[in-house]
């Protein structure tokens, strides 16, 4: 299975996302982090990653007779990059789009089923606007939403810092005029 066919699936790309920013974690830990999700799912999806070299075991630990692994992205086999993406048929973009906001729906719907969710004060922003743009203007948006991003993104987990996810969408709604 290529990278795209195991990460078309919303239950592995929730996986991916927890496991992101160089955590290390369980399965245990992994179905803690999805609890909408079965244990025998999680335990299932997490072995096909593993299989395929999404995921790898970062430690061995024996408890209870049983031994636990604590597993680690690699991101690197985890990406899609903008040259693969750039070569997709439209079929594997509508799969791919589908997946993604199937994964940010449950994500979402998994936050608002703790019990002290609080969208307001959380700064929950689901907001979608149309704006006009040359493509020389849609390049600088771009390139200054990267340039506040990726700083942000090396950010490694600590005190007082909450694990947010954060999905830009941007494609033209209309025909150029």
């Amino acid at each position: 299975m290529d990278t795209l066919e195991l990460l078309v699936h919303p239950v592995r790309l929730r996986i991916v996302h927890a496991m992101s920013g160089d955590r290390i974690l369980t399965t245990a830990d992994l179905c803690d982090r999805l609890p909408d999700v079965s244990k025998a799912t999680v335990y299932r999806h997490v072995a096909l990653l593993a299989d395929a070299g999404l995921l790898e075991v970062a430690g061995e630990q024996r408890i209870r007779g049983a031994v636990e692994r604590h597993y680690r992205l690699r991101r690197e086999r985890a990406e899609v990059t903008p040259a693969t993406a750039a070569s997709f048929p439209p079929e594997d973009h509508r799969r791919v789009f589908a997946v993604a906001m199937a994964t940010l729906l449950a994500e979402f719907n998994a936050y608002l089923d703790r019990d002290h969710a609080d969208p307001a004060a959380d700064m929950v922003g689901y907001r979608q606007h149309a704006i006009w743009l040359t493509p020389e203007e849609r390049i600088t948006l771009i390139e200054g939403m990267r340039d506040a991003i990726l700083p942000l993104l090396a950010n490694p987990p600590a005190s007082g810092r909450t694990r947010h996810l954060l999905s830009p969408i941007l494609f033209p709604s209309e025909e150029p005029s």
